[in-house]
């Protein structure tokens, strides 16, 4: 064999030795591992704050009365097991809202009860009120003109009815090797251009967004103006009803009329009823509490003390606040469950770690990652500027939990390919429950964004599907009867485990490059829109 072909071999072989010897150096102390599974799931607590969680203290809108009722919990269960708990506020977030009392059914021409969720941040009914509902599809400002004087006293529905297709996929399911090779393969990295293919930029989806939301104030203020009794659209199937907010905690903005999300079906129903001319009546009352002003909100904090490098810090974390319709358990109280768990398992056992361990359970996530966002500024960074706090230097890791109640198959690693030998080494003794995956791929829409956004190595781990988005993710299914108890129990081994990993291994976790700031876009002023009544 010629010498240059030798050496070009020899210099293959090297490189693909380098994972395995990285591999073989990354420290797992099997025997805590062990310690950690037998108190995981022979000791579990991760339902009984499960039940706390949804049953006593769900919903947990941000801004409501369950949603501090939940932290004060939090805290003091938190100190029970041992933690240094409190809250930390931050602000301004903006109203309160809550659901007080909601009925809404047909009663011409035949009594229906209506499966129906009632939209945050929407006004309240005069009592029970009595109307007839009107389609009445305002698409545009244009719209406005079609309708002058024709929608005093009236349900007003804004949607089209639609034909719905027979649902042929199950709605639950676990992740195949398949799929698990498909997460694990990297992504085209051309798909995220902007502007290409119809993809919009940064730029023109904030437009979009804001389009969108000044057309909503000039919508409100002309259904109020008009004197629409309610508003009703749809969303879901077979009872599931998907629902967010019709209106907004922004007090600046204007708070639209009693509103309603159904489900299809019987949205449906009463279209078709109108539309052959047979006279239908509704009645509904719908009382929502509004918590005027520009109310702070808050996170809870609790703490592990570290020992010799107790000034460096390892992070779990979950968004502890939901949506109204259900009791928000698998979005997010499963996450919020798991954390404390974890955080209970290693102070039960008493392990020594050399880092210190913060928890956090954020609020403010469903609109906008508010809270953890607020944390991160405060503690490492500023995104806009990227001027970092002293802490930034000091934080090894965060590990987030927010994928629904599904078993953890994996982790995402951001595009951060020098925690990959690390993570492997980790998921090992974890292997025989399924955890066999690292994805290279960026995921978001939850509060590991908010470290990576500033260079801090966050994470979000892979999980089974289950019937995160086809039957609980903002629906009133959202309740504790669709958790899964294993699932979680196995969850709170893995994250106390890692979370171990990282208080005790001699380096932090491996970073990315910092971020370059990234500057507000400018905004030019515009006048809210006000009601004339």
């Amino acid at each position: 064999m010629p010498a240059r072909k030798t050496i070009r071999l020899s210099f293959c072989v090297a490189l693909a030795a380098v994972p395995l010897l990285l591999l073989a150096e990354e420290k797992v102390d099997l025997s805590i591992v062990n310690r950690i599974k037998s108190e995981a799931f022979e000791n579990s607590k991760v339902m009984d704050h499960l039940f706390f969680l949804t049953d006593v203290h769900g919903p947990r809108l941000t801004g409501s009365p369950n949603f501090q009722a939940a932290a004060d919990w939090a805290v003091q269960r938190l100190t029970e097991y041992g933690l240094a708990a409190k809250q930390e506020k931050w602000g301004p977030f903006g109203r309160g809202w809550a659901s007080k009392h909601f009925e809404l059914a047909m009663v011409e021409p035949q009594y229906q009860p209506l499966i129906a969720i009632p939209l945050a941040w929407t006004a309240s009914t005069d009592g029970t009120v009595t109307g007839e509902p009107i389609l009445a599809t305002i698409d545009t400002e244009a719209d406005f003109e079609k309708y002058k004087g024709k929608l005093q006293g009236k349900v007003v529905m804004l949607m089209k009815p639609q034909q719905l297709a027979i649902e042929t996929k199950p709605l639950g399911r676990r992740y195949t090797d398949n799929d698990l090779a498909d997460v694990f393969t990297a992504p085209d990295p051309g798909r995220n251009i902007p502007g290409a293919n119809g993809r919009p930029t940064a730029d023109e989806a904030r437009e979009r967004r804001e389009k969108r939301l000044a057309f909503r104030d000039k919508l409100a203020v002309f259904l109020k103006d008009e004197g629409a009794a309610l508003t009703l659209t749809y969303s879901g199937d077979g009872g599931t009803v998907f629902a967010m907010a019709g209106g907004s905690e922004d007090p600046k903005r204007p708070i639209p009329i009693a509103s309603a999300v159904l489900t299809p079906e019987h949205y449906n129903r009463i279209a078709r009823l109108i539309d052959h001319k047979i006279p239908v009546k509704l009645q509904f009352n719908i009382q929502n509490e509004i918590y005027e002003g520009n109310r702070d909100s808050l996170n809870v904090v609790a703490e592990i003390p570290g020992g010799r490098k107790k000034d460096e810090i390892v992070m779990l974390g979950a968004h502890l606040d939901s949506w109204h319709g259900g009791t928000g358990a698998t979005d997010n109280a499963a996450g919020s469950a798991v954390i404390m768990e974890a955080a209970r398992i290693l102070k039960s056992l008493d392990l020594k770690m050399d880092r210190t361990v913060r928890l956090a359970l954020w609020g403010g996530e469903e609109e906008g990652l508010y809270g953890s966002k607020a944390y991160v500024k405060q503690h490492f960074a500023d995104r806009e500027t990227m001027k970092l706090a002293p802490e930034h230097a000091k934080l090894a890791g965060y590990f987030n939990y927010d994928n629904g109640t599904g078993k953890i198959r994996g982790i995402y690693l951001q595009g951060n390919d020098m925690v990959r030998p690390i993570f492997e080494a980790w998921m090992l003794p974890f292997k025989d429950l399924g955890m066999t995956t690292t994805s290279i791929r960026n995921t978001g829409g939850t509060d590991h964004t908010s470290f990576d956004a500033v260079g801090l190595p966050g994470f979000q781990f892979i999980q089974d599907p289950i019937e995160y988005e086809t039957r609980t993710h903002h629906t009133n299914m959202d309740v504790y009867d669709r958790l899964q108890p294993g699932d979680l129990m196995e969850a709170s081994a893995i994250l106390a485990s890692f979370v171990y990993n990282a208080a005790t291994r001699d380096e932090m976790l491996p970073r990315k490059p910092l971020p370059k700031p990234e500057p507000p876009p400018k905004k030019e002023g515009a006048a809210t829109p006000t009601s004339t009544q």
